[in-house]
């Protein structure tokens, strides 16, 4: 039993992770204590000085505080924090700290797939404008350490998850854009229609004078509607057929493909032969980030260069080199099956290596797309069932193999001239720390088999 009097700390922050510990180091700067608690971790970072419950959390021990700040990673619907917040305790995240502090415009991103990319692009042109921007949430530096900062820019781009906004109570920022919906992380929450709800939030404390991009899909046009009764200026994006049906996104016949974007001086455009990245939605994802940077009054030259000089972001169909014949890309980031259908889909045929962690998710939606796109396939992961079965179907002739550097070993030797995608439609975990370290794998099992082939 973990005792608390009235004069020890009313606020516990659970989970200790990046996100979590970044949170300690906040609240330690202005002077306010609190408990950690962790499920797994035994120890905190030496720098961090509190007092830290390892173990399964409690209801009754969490509903003796008053506010209790969830790390991402944490489940909305734990047990012991619903027993908690039925109590009265207020559940919050890191998100919300950032809310009350932050003084600038702020660009909110979110999305199942493509928001590191989009952020990260975006990051690079906004960084032109005076004072420059500060880039962080769900990628690279936590959202908290920005307010840290001598002198914070006057604009902030965040990455922002479900987890991250489904425990805020009401972020607004001037921009904002949903890239998609697709079941990947919907385990988490009670449905998909939770997980949308929690992404949507997004846009709640919009109105007058604020920007909402939205996917060109029907499925998105009574949020549109709703939010421009609210004086909200919506922008809707996607592939077209002309420029007319969208204010950004790719347009153009097969090979001659441009991506395009609004100005007030009309739409400007980019072919598709002139930038380095491959795929539609990374192309599509460029034509966000330009949006967003014409919107914040970034020179339409700076944005063109900017987008035919992006080179992508490791493990996002990344060109890795060309060894034993085959160019080989890295896509380790397409942890879910929508993701590896867009990296398939970029190719003509190629030699693809799956598998991984299904999450319970259905993979014979990709069946078309697989038989279409791949010509062999190896499958990796703990558990390679979900995958097999899946290419059984297809009739595409497949291998089982043990770990990626047979993997990249098999494909090496294959007789096949096709490219290598590693693009695995499933989680890493069974096998490695995240999806980077699996890409790191990969590439430099394409190194070692350089060096003997």
């Amino acid at each position: 039993m973990i005792a608390t009097r009235s004069s020890s700390p009313d606020v516990a922050v659970i989970g200790m992770g990046r996100t979590g510990c970044s949170v300690a180091r906040f609240l330690t700067a202005r002077g306010i204590e609190f408990v950690a608690f962790d499920e797994k971790l035994k120890a905190l970072p030496e720098d961090i000085h509190a007092q830290l419950h390892s173990g399964k959390l409690s209801g009754r021990v969490l509903k003796k505080f008053s506010r209790l700040i969830v790390s991402p990673g944490i489940p909305w619907h734990h047990p012991a924090l619903e027993e908690a917040h039925a109590s009265g305790v207020e559940l919050i995240g890191d998100l919300d700290l950032f809310r009350e502090n932050f003084a600038g415009d702020l660009l909110g991103v979110t999305g199942t797939n493509g928001k590191s990319t989009v952020v990260h692009l975006m990051g690079q042109i906004l960084e032109v404008l005076p004072g420059g921007v500060e880039v962080g949430g769900n990628i690279g530096v936590p959202m908290l350490e920005m307010l840290d900062k001598e002198k914070p820019s006057p604009r902030a781009v965040l990455e922002l998850s479900s987890f991250q906004l489904e425990r805020c109570r009401g972020i607004h920022p001037h921009w904002a854009v949903l890239l998609n919906i697709q079941p990947d992380h919907a385990d988490m929450h009670a449905d998909m229609a939770e997980y949308e709800a929690a992404k949507v939030r997004l846009f709640e404390q919009q109105g007058q004078g604020d920007i909402a991009m939205l996917p060109l899909d029907e499925h998105w046009n009574d949020l549109a509607w709703r939010l421009g009764e609210r004086g909200v200026y919506v922008r809707r994006f996607g592939p077209v057929s002309d420029f007319g049906q969208a204010d950004a996104g790719l347009f153009g016949e097969p090979g001659a493909r441009h991506i395009f974007w609004t100005s007030d001086g009309g739409k400007n455009q980019v072919a598709i032969d002139q930038v380095r990245v491959r795929g539609e939605h990374q192309h599509i994802n460029l034509a966000v980030a330009a949006q967003a940077a014409s919107d914040s009054d970034v020179s339409q030259s700076v944005i063109a260069e900017a987008l035919t000089a992006f080179r992508g972001l490791d493990h996002r169909l990344r060109y890795v080199g060309k060894v034993a014949g085959k160019a080989w890309y890295d896509d380790s980031k397409a942890t879910n099956p929508d993701a590896a259908v867009a990296a398939l889909n970029s190719f003509d045929k190629v030699i693809w290596i799956c598998g991984g962690l299904t999450k319970g998710l259905d993979l014979m939606p990709m069946l078309p797309d697989v038989q279409k796109h791949v010509g062999l396939a190896l499958v990796i992961g703990v558990d390679t069932r979900p995958f097999a079965a899946l290419l059984e179907e297809s009739g595409v002739p497949y291998l089982v193999v043990t770990n990626i550097d047979e993997a990249v070993a098999q494909a090496g030797r294959s007789s096949l001239a096709l490219p290598v995608l590693l693009s695995p439609a499933a989680a890493s975990m069974d096998q490695f720390r995240d999806y980077a370290d699996r890409g790191r794998c990969f590439c430099d099992a394409v190194v070692a088999l350089e060096t003997t082939s």
